[in-house]
């Protein structure tokens, strides 16, 4: 039985299916980073304060460098295990990794929690931007970096990614998993970064026709990108592959090796 990895590709615009069946892909000879598959090590990295309340989480790769940084922008329950974890991971490629807090060291344990955190924080856009600015700076002036910074953001922290890609300090590089869109050509067009981005087929709040409509505007406008939805899983696959793993496994691959090459492409020296 043929196993298929099945992803629409926006590029221009195609579905493409791929049979694995004796065939070695880039993706095959990567490995997922173990956070993702709920199999990771004891926390590396040290809780900091790099912004008012706000309770950060940094992780550091080995040898002096310098380094290109990334700031992880957390999901809808805030600053979580799996998101420090996930900075660990970066570190462990070679990037310093800075898990931003936008809600002041609080995190959610259910929806209605994880709800009133998100419009809580939500309501306040400038406080983000100062907040995420403090992250660029934090991050900028530090000896171990190369003066490169990304961000990377899931859901809540996906669309916070590209607002502030709109509105905060200038950065290299903006990745977007499955967060909110922006539409607005007239908005779009002050981007200055190639954009990366990963969504999902089956999920009901971003639907495909949004991220066509998102993508078609960059091109529009003469923003790079490098954005794909991935047909058979639902939001929120990347993070948590372990929830669904015979489904979401080689997607979750195919989306990190593109954001390997993304990072190498716009942070690394």
């Amino acid at each position: 039985m043929k196993n298929t990895l099945t992803r629409r590709i926006i590029g221009p615009v195609l579905t493409v299916s791929i049979a694995l069946l004796g065939i070695i892909t880039h993706a095959q000879q990567s490995q997922l980073p173990a956070a993702i598959v709920g199999q990771a090590d004891e926390l590396s990295g040290e809780s900091l304060n790099y912004y008012k309340d706000a309770q950060g989480y940094l992780a550091l790769p080995s040898g002096p460098g310098p380094h290109g940084a990334v700031i992880l922008i957390h999901e809808w329950n805030g600053v979580v295990d799996r998101i420090k974890e996930m900075a660990d991971s970066f570190a462990d490629e070679g990037y310093v990794a800075l898990a931003a807090d936008l809600y002041k060291g609080k995190t959610g344990a259910n929806r209605q929690e994880n709800v009133a955190l998100m419009r809580e924080a939500s309501a306040d856009q400038e406080e983000i931007v100062a907040n995420l600015n403090a992250a660029v700076s934090f991050l900028r002036a530090r000896e171990d970096t190369n003066d490169k910074i990304a961000t990377i953001g899931w859901c809540f922290g996906g669309g916070i990614a590209l607002s502030y890609a709109l509105g905060g300090e200038h950065h290299e590089g903006t990745a977007i998993f499955y967060g909110r869109l922006i539409t607005d050509p007239e908005r779009l067009k002050h981007l200055d970064h190639e954009i990366y981005g990963t969504f999902a087929g089956q999920d009901r709040g971003i639907p495909v026709s949004q991220v066509n409509e998102f993508v078609d505007t960059l091109r529009k406008v003469g923003v790079p990108n490098d954005v794909h939805i991935y047909d058979p899983v639902g939001h929120g696959f990347w993070l948590y592959v372990e929830q669904d793993a015979e489904i979401r496994t080689e997607h979750a691959l195919h989306a990190w090796d593109r954001l390997q090459d993304y990072l190498k492409r716009t942070i690394d020296d």
